[in-house]
């Protein structure tokens, strides 16, 4: 029997909030595939597409990766700071960003759908 999309949602969901780490949409599945043999990849990209529309998880474009949403952005901006040696992602709340970006894109009449800052560097552990 099929799942219906919201307990997917949820399944892919507390998967990403168990690890400690960005995972990718193959590590996703290959967890998922434990419980569920018969799940397909492209039920888990629709799944997290589905997610990053919603804004309950956030995709890492730069090292192709998911992280769940841990901070509310109804109008703010989610910055992403990724540590390039443990791969820890801490999420910020970059709410005060939201006009300078907005400002820089009006400049050429770009009209965004959504915002998202990742930074990367190395997060306190790794830096000490």
């Amino acid at each position: 029997m099929r799942k219906r999309a919201a307990a997917r949602q949820t399944d892919v969901l507390t998967v990403l909030k168990a690890s400690d780490r960005p995972m990718t949409a193959y590590q996703i599945l290959e967890r998922l595939q434990i419980s569920e043999p018969d799940i397909a990849p492209p039920t888990v990209y629709r799944t997290l597409s589905a997610l990053t529309d919603q804004g309950q998880a956030h995709r890492l474009e730069s090292i192709k990766a998911f992280v769940p949403c841990r901070c509310s952005h109804v109008e703010s901006v989610p910055v992403l700071a990724i540590c390039e040696d443990c791969g820890s992602v801490e999420e910020h709340d970059g709410s005060s960003l939201l006009p300078q970006l907005d400002a820089l894109t009006d400049q050429n009449a770009f009209r965004a759908d959504r915002h998202i800052v990742e930074i990367h560097g190395q997060c306190a552990t790794c830096a000490a």
